[in-house]
């Protein structure tokens, strides 16, 4: 049993070394931060989305603006009639038309302000997924370091055990001890190399989140992080921030824009439209003097009498949206209170613990080496130094585990204040940004122009 045991421990560190990367390669967790920025798919497709979102601004603006085509045509028709001469002649007309919607009761207007508030909507969940990818970073790399540390501690607790079923035996020999010692040991041994072989599991599991996000495998992490004056100051200082800053609820007010301007635009639709359309067109025909020009300039006028029902739906629909949208908007509203409530609250009991879970780590240890001296003068059994030892165990994983939500807790605070993003942090990183490709868009005489944006 003692070289099986020894030779499973063997591998386990084996295994456990493969894990830990070398220190020559350290990575701060800022510069995972800034790794996930630029190389994140999740932020390049809300970028990408709000840029294919920008261009309903212009397709709205279109419904103001004339549409103007041209167009050229041309042919030859011939006869030979029985008993005539071969006859052919050629022919061509060339024109322009121009057609433009002159009033249609701000029906496109209401649409233009539509389309910009829902341009706006997208720029609030590019931030909000930035926000998100932001904290997975932070909490794939606080779960590597954690991880990690619980591989290494339950190396040491293997160590220990293996140590005590070594003692153990050597008791047993010398008469001083007995098989119930030993079968003891040997089973807290066994139970330290599956608790090994589970942070192993975990630390594979941390790693491969880290690397999703962060787009390359984690290298040694340090865990240190200067917030400055990132973290408010108390949590009516957190939640006024929210509610100014936070992506969701400034996407709530987007939505609230978005569906007054439909509103709107349904009950413009029972007004009139006025159009012009107007054409000229040259004629020309091989020498039959059939050449001239030609055109023509009509305005129409429509009123919506009775279309089925249609147009009352639609201003039934829209009315409802609004409304639906403003309630959200408090649903919204509730759910970042919520957030930032439960990040202070989870960063302050974080605190308590880690606090805590030092004391009983200091008092473990002493535990754990005064129980050892005992046994060894036949005060106590094997039994309470395994069961000290488990404790000190148990302290030192809840202080290890303590630590990480700290720093996680202290992150996902700053994300309910609606202040993770890269600008805030400081980040050395372009700053991705859809507004100049949306201005180049508001140009409403873009139709040839090419945005290399």
């Amino acid at each position: 049993m003692m070289v099986s045991m020894r030779a499973v421990r063997a591998a386990a560190l084996a295994l456990g070394v493969a894990f830990f990367p070398a220190v020559a390669h350290a990575e701060s967790l800022r510069q995972a931060l800034e790794s996930a920025y630029r190389n994140n798919p999740t932020i390049m497709s809300a970028l990408l989305s709000v840029k294919s979102t920008a261009e309903g601004i212009a397709l709205a603006k279109s419904g103001k603006l004339p549409t103007i085509a041209g167009s050229i045509s041309g042919g030859t028709s011939f006869d030979n009639l029985t008993g005539g001469e071969f006859s052919s002649s050629e022919s061509w007309s060339a024109g322009i038309s121009y057609s433009q919607t002159i009033f249609d009761n701000f029906k496109t207007d209401a649409e233009i302000e539509q389309a910009r508030a829902l341009t706006d909507l997208s720029k609030y969940s590019l931030a909000n997924s930035e926000q998100n990818v932001l904290l997975a970073v932070v909490q794939a790399y606080y779960g590597v370091i954690q991880d990690t540390q619980l591989v290494q501690l339950r190396q040491e607790n293997m160590a220990f055990y293996e140590a005590q079923v070594s003692s153990s035996d050597d008791r047993l020999r010398l008469g001083e001890g007995t098989k119930i010692d030993v079968s003891q040991a040997k089973a807290r041994q066994a139970q330290a190399v599956a608790s090994y072989q589970s942070a192993i599991a975990s630390l594979q599991s941390s790693q491969a989140s880290y690397a999703r996000y962060v787009g390359h495998k984690p290298k040694s992490l340090s865990g240190d992080f200067n917030f400055g004056k990132l973290l408010p100051a108390t949590i009516d200082a957190a939640l006024g921030s929210a509610l100014s800053n936070h992506p969701a609820i400034l996407s709530a007010q987007a939505s609230i824009r978005v569906a007054q301007s439909g509103s709107d635009a349904a009950k413009a639709a029972y007004g009139p439209t006025l159009r012009l359309v107007s054409a000229v067109n040259a004629i020309g025909n091989d020498g039959r003097d059939r050449s001239g020009i030609s055109g023509s300039v009509n305005f129409s006028l429509s009123v919506p009498i009775y279309a089925g029902g249609a147009l009352g739906a639609s201003i039934r629909q829209a009315n409802l949206g609004q409304i639906k949208s403003e309630v959200d908007a408090l649903a919204a509203e509730d759910q970042i209170r919520e957030a930032v409530i439960t990040a202070w609250a989870s960063l302050q009991n974080a605190s308590a613990q880690i606090t805590s879970a030092q004391a009983a780590v200091e008092s473990g240890q002493l535990v754990v080496e005064g129980t050892i001296q005992e046994r060894d003068v036949g005060q106590k059994t094997t039994l309470d130094v395994l069961n000290a030892q488990a404790e000190l165990t148990t302290a030192r994983e809840g202080l290890i585990q303590a630590r990480a939500a700290k720093n996680i807790a202290a992150f996902a605070l700053i994300a309910a204040a609606g202040k993770l993003n890269a600008g805030t942090l400081g980040l050395n990183v372009e700053i991705r940004s859809a507004d100049g490709y949306i201005s180049k868009v508001e140009d409403v005489w873009a139709e040839l122009k090419a945005l290399d944006e």
